[in-house]
């Protein structure tokens, strides 16, 4: 019997009860249950591409691509069944106690599952109070801070037959979370004067904006937490999280589009302090930016995006001074919450930001930890001067894709900022993206050399800064291209614990899983890029990683689907997107408009060479995989020889 080992989620259910329920009036109960399999259960799992796996009487075995989804599954059932036995006597209401884990599986050839996976969720269930949701640690780690409902830590709990205690969580559905009590604000002493260096001219803008981001983000988040109720209804997305945000980039009213680039810098880094903060949803700064320049209307924004609360602001030079006015945004009601100016002096800002910092972590109301509030704070560039440089180069080389005479001008601000400070982290980084992008796209006359600068650079940046999210970004990628899959894997889910909100380290999560040959794992990363950035310019790249997870699991009708969405985002040259499309059509029988696609591919301008099978498998071969990834290009080869594309 052929069997597959993969990483999966699983949710177990049960009735409680049922035997006494059944004693009491067996042909009731079943016809009960029944309705509740047909109008509530089933379709709640078929919304949340779940998949029974078996029914075992009274509960279900029940497999999801992601956690996310088996919790939200969970969650609409228990929701419905408290609905429903709302008026029932307690001895005679159906409730369900359930269980979830994510861990490692044995799919059999008949679909059954067995192993760790299943085992551990099933005894968490058994512990499960009624109407409750039991969690493992692993499978609660992926869901923290999305949730509004009482959640209790059940701490190293000992389930039969598990040979090692499983740390526990429990979610109680319809309970809604304790709001913590509010500490008083405690006086802080001013700092102490610190002696101030002597400077040809005012330091650059950047020094100021870094330390009054925190301020921003502060305020902001001290009126979400005192101000507003903490079980507030709402349809938001993360399972209607109230302290869900996006970040507008802040208007630049100097005048001077030249300094556009401090100011947008400003703005991705309230992103990431934003999203830092415990139970925060979080827009991306990718998406965010979408809407740079437009005029705002909160409501069109809150609905779109699917938040409650929008942020933005200005930025304005005033004499001596950075006037900064940044104002909170109710986009349900288009009421404007919270606003506040602030005035900064110019000189050596960034040698009171521990002070500012100690300040906030009294003045919030949102209980930061310790470790939270060193989190909130990033170390001072050593050299403003240095640091102004790297942001112009960072938006100069972004602005026109990172490769090209364009990006390379943009690039020697960098090397200039080296020059001035050779441990300047910011540009180390970006120098890094110059050389890993020729590699990557083909374009590189020494793509070996390339790739071990950029892994120089960004390893001398990694011991200079190991909490930037960016950096971590930049080594998986790196890792990835090198076929070095689990490591990739760890520095991007580093990269995401730095910054949830990093939708970029999402997405390529989604890539590291789908080389790895991980299609069910690849899905849960891509679709937290997609909800996360809505409108992320790399739309198409996140639609086509989906093409090709679907195409890998052999279902070809939804590689097709995603496929399509993929091209219409960006008809141009994505080569595996178009390559996915023209082989599942062939696959699955679509003789005639595999042949379709095939030409319309082969007619695009910008097709390069990828025409042959032949140059199709020397680029995949390089890309490296575990053997589904190879097994799955050995049918994307068959698909295009079906569909006319030529051998050499």
């Amino acid at each position: 019997m052929s069997e597959t080992r993969k990483l999966a989620a699983i949710l177990v259910a049960d009735v409680v009860g049922y035997s006494r329920l059944a004693g009491a009036d067996e042909d009731r109960t079943l016809a009960r249950l029944r309705g509740l399999r047909s109008d509530l259960i089933d379709p709640a799992i078929a919304a949340h591409h779940g998949r029974i796996v078996k029914r075992t009487g009274d509960g279900s075995i029940i497999e999801f691509r992601s956690v996310v989804d088996a919790v939200r599954c969970a969650i609409e059932i228990q929701n419905g069944l408290i609905e429903r036995n709302a008026g029932v006597p307690e001895d005679r209401r159906i409730e369900f106690r359930v269980g979830i884990h994510v861990g490692d599986v044995v799919e059999e050839s008949d679909g059954d599952l067995m192993g760790d996976g299943v085992n551990i969720a099933a005894r968490l269930e058994g512990v499960a109070k009624p109407g409750a949701i039991c969690l493992s640690e692993d499978a609660y780690r992926q869901v923290s801070g999305r949730l509004e409902m009482e959640v209790t830590d059940l701490g190293p709990t000992q389930l039969k037959n598990i040979d090692r205690p499983i740390r526990a969580y429990s979610l109680q559905v319809g309970v809604p979370a304790k709001p913590k009590p509010a500490k008083p604000a405690e006086p802080v002493p001013p700092a102490a004067p610190t002696p101030q260096k002597r400077r040809f001219g005012p330091p650059p803008l950047a020094a100021a904006l870094t330390a009054l981001l925190i301020v921003i983000a502060g305020g902001a988040w001290w009126f979400l937490n005192a101000s507003r109720p903490a079980n507030v209804a709402t349809k938001a997305p993360a399972e209607a999280a109230r302290l869900s945000i996006v970040v507008l980039p802040f208007a630049n009213l100097s005048g001077d589009p030249g300094q556009d680039y401090l100011v947008d810098a400003l703005t991705d880094e309230l992103t990431t302090a934003l999203a830092r903060l415990r139970g925060a949803f979080v827009i991306a700064r990718n998406t965010a930016s979408t809407y740079k320049g437009k005029p705002i209307d909160a409501k069109a924004i809150g609905k779109d995006l699917g938040v409650r609360y929008v942020l933005e602001g200005s930025v304005q030079p005033s004499g001596d001074k950075m006037r900064v006015n940044a104002q909170l945004i109710d986009a349900g009601a288009g009421a404007h919450l919270w606003a506040q100016q602030f005035d900064t002096p110019r000189a050596d800002l960034l040698q009171t930001q521990d002070a500012i910092v100690t300040h906030l972590t009294h003045a919030l109301d949102v209980q930061l930890t310790e470790a939270e509030a060193a989190r909130l704070k990033r170390t001072p560039a050593a050299n403003p001067d240095a640091e102004d440089l790297a942001l112009q180069c960072s938006a100069g080389a972004s602005k026109v894709g990172g490769i090209g005479k364009e990006a390379d001008a943009a690039y020697a601000l960098c090397e200039q900022a080296l020059a001035i400070d050779a441990n300047n982290v910011r540009a180390l980084t970006q120098l890094g993206w110059k050389f890993f992008l020729p590699a990557m796209g083909g374009v590189s006359g020494d793509p070996k050399r390339d790739l071990e600068r950029a892994d120089e650079l960004v390893s001398k940046a990694l011991a200079l800064d190991p909490d930037w999210t960016a950096i971590h970004d930049l080594k998986g990628v790196i890792l990835l291209i090198q076929a070095r899959f689990p490591e990739a894997i760890v520095e991007h889910e580093r990269a995401l614990a730095l910054d949830p909100s990093n939708s970029d380290a999402a997405r390529d999560l989604g890539f590291d899983y789908l080389r790895f040959g991980e299609f069910d794992k690849s899905f849960e990363y891509f679709d937290k890029a997609i909800w996360e950035s809505p409108h992320d310019p790399s739309l198409a790249h996140l639609y086509g990683g989906k093409a090709s997870a679907n195409f890998g699991l052999k279902r070809y009708d939804q590689a097709i689907d995603w496929a399509r969405r993929a091209i219409a985002v960006n008809p141009n040259y994505i080569q595996y997107v178009h390559a996915t499309l023209i082989a599942a059509l062939a696959l699955a029988g679509h003789d005639a408009e595999a042949r379709e696609a095939l030409k319309r591919y082969l007619a695009l301008p910008s097709t390069g060479p990828l025409k042959t099978i032949a140059a199709f498998k020397a680029y995949f071969s390089a890309q490296g995989g575990n053997p589904p990834r190879v097994e799955a290009n050995e049918r994307t080869y068959d698909g295009l020889r079906k569909a006319g594309m030529p051998e050499e």
